[in-house]
C-alpha cells in the first residue's frame, strides 16, 4: 500500500482551552451588541473592516507571524482554535481571510525582509487586505494555463492580462498575482512567478461579479500595462508554481472547509429541525473531518508540506458541506432571502453560494487527481 500521504492523529494542547474561552466570550459580547449577524460561509461572503480591526487589536490576526514582523509568534494550533470559533459563530471574517491565511505564510516562506516588514505588520492589525489573483477566464481549474503575462522592462515588469473569481479584490490593498514570466516548458509549470501588486493602480480595473443572492465578493480583475518593480516579486522568478502549491495547502486544509455550514447546522440542532439520526451522522462526520484538519495544521506547524493531505481534506470537507445543506432542505424550511426567520434566510444564502464550494481552491475532480497521483494510481 502506498504511503504517499499520511494523516497522523493530533490533539490540541490543553493551553488552548483558555484561548478558546476568551474568543467565545468576545463573540458572545459582539453578538449581544448586534455587532454582526451570523451567516454561513462567512469567510467568503461577510466582510467587516471594523470587526477585522477588533480581532487585530486582540492579537488574533497574524498569530503565527513572528513578533519582529508585528505578529504574535504563536502556534498554528492556537490560530486554529481562533479560526474554529470565528467560523462556527458565522462572524464577518472575509476582509482579512486571504491575508491571514495565505499571504502571511507566503511572505514568511518566500518574501524578502523588506516585503515582510512592509506587509506583515498591517496583516496583523487588519489594516492590510490581500486578494489572490490565480484563476483566469476560460481556464476552469487548470491553474497552470496562466496567460496573464509579465514582460521584462527597465527595473521591473509590465503586467497584462485578466484574473477572475478574485475574492475581495474590491477591498484589497494588495493583490498577489500569479503571472507568466517565461516559457511554459513541457509541464507548463515552468516560467511562472508571483507579484505583489499594490492597489489601487490606474492600470488595474476591478469589475464586480454578483452572486445569485446579489452579494458582491467575487471580481474580474484586468491588468493593462501595470508596472511592477523587481522588489515586488515574491520569491524567485520562475518558481511561482512551487510557491503557489505550497500556499494552497493553507487554503485547502483549514477548518473553513468543514465549518462553512456550521452556523446552519447549529440552527437546525437548536430547533430540533432534523431527526436525531441525521444530526448524529452529520456531527460525527464534522468531528472526523475536524481531526483530519487538525492533523494537517500540525503538519504545517512542523514546516512540512502536506499538499496531498490538504487536497483530501478539502474534497471531503466540501462534500460534507453539501450534506448539511441537503439535510436542511429536507426539513421543509422554505429558503427566503427576505424572511424574518434566520434559518430560512441563512438557508437561502447558503444554497445560492454553495455551487462555489467545490470550485474555490480547486475543483473536487482536480483534488482527487492530486490524491490519485500521490497514491500511484494515476
Amino acid at each position: 500500500m502506498s504511503t504517499a500521504f499520511e494523516l497522523e492523529s493530533a490533539v490540541l494542547p490543553a493551553e488552548t482551552d483558555e484561548l478558546r474561552r476568551e474568543v467565545r466570550e468576545f463573540l458572545a459580547g459582539e453578538l449581544a451588541s448586534g455587532s454582526f449577524t451570523p451567516v454561513a460561509d462567512s469567510w467568503v461572503v461577510s466582510s467587516d473592516r471594523r470587526f477585522t480591526r477588533k480581532l487585530g487589536a486582540r492579537g488574533w490576526l497574524g498569530m503565527t507571524v513572528p513578533e519582529v514582523y508585528g505578529g504574535q509568534g504563536r502556534t498554528a494550533l492556537e490560530r486554529f482554535v481562533v479560526i474554529e470559533e470565528l467560523l462556527a459563530a458565522g462572524a464577518p471574517v472575509g476582509a482579512h481571510w486571504v491575508a491571514d491565511r495565505q499571504a502571511a505564510p507566503g511572505l514568511l516562506n518566500f518574501g524578502t525582509e523588506e516585503q515582510k516588514h512592509r506587509y506583515l505588520p498591517g496583516i496583523a492589525t487588519g489594516e492590510c487586505v490581500f486578494a489572490i489573483g490565480m484563476s483566469e477566464p476560460d481556464s476552469g481549474s487548470d491553474l497552470a494555463s496562466v496567460r496573464t503575462r509579465a514582460t521584462r522592462t527597465d527595473g521591473g515588469w509590465l503586467v497584462e492580462g485578466t484574473k477572475i473569481w478574485t475574492t475581495g479584490a474590491h477591498l484589497a490593498n494588495v493583490i498577489l498575482t500569479l503571472v507568466r514570466t517565461g516559457p511554459a516548458g513541457e509541464s507548463r509549470h515552468e516560467g511562472l512567478s508571483q507579484l505583489l501588486i499594490p492597489l489601487p493602480d490606474d492600470g488595474v480595473e476591478i469589475r464586480p461579479i454578483y452572486s445569485l443572492s446579489g452579494d458582491h465578493h467575487f471580481n474580474q480583475v484586468m491588468f493593462s500595462g501595470v508596472f511592477v518593480p523587481d522588489s515586488a516579486v515574491l520569491g524567485e522568478v520562475g518558481q511561482g508554481w512551487r510557491q503557489v502549491t505550497s500556499e494552497l495547502s493553507y487554503e485547502r486544509s483549514g477548518p473553513e472547509r468543514i465549518l462553512s455550514t456550521m452556523p446552519l447546522l447549529r440552527l437546525l440542532a437548536q430547533r430540533d429541525a432534523i431527526d436525531p439520526v441525521t444530526l448524529g451522522r452529520l456531527v460525527s462526520r464534522a468531528w472526523s473531518l475536524r481531526e483530519a484538519s487538525i492533523a494537517v495544521a500540525t503538519s504545517l506547524s512542523k514546516g512540512e508540506a502536506p499538499n496531498t493531505e490538504a487536497a483530501l481534506v478539502k474534497d471531503l470537507g466540501t462534500r460534507f458541506e453539501r450534506e448539511v445543506i441537503e439535510a436542511a432542505r429536507g426539513t421543509g424550511v422554505e429558503p427566503d432571502f427576505g424572511s424574518d426567520d434566520p434559518l430560512s434566510r441563512m438557508l437561502a444564502h447558503i444554497i445560492a453560494s454553495s455551487p462555489t464550494a467545490t470550485l474555490r481552491g480547486g475543483t473536487n475532480e482536480i483534488l482527487r487527481g492530486v490524491v490519485a497521483r500521490a497514491m500511484g494510481v494515476r
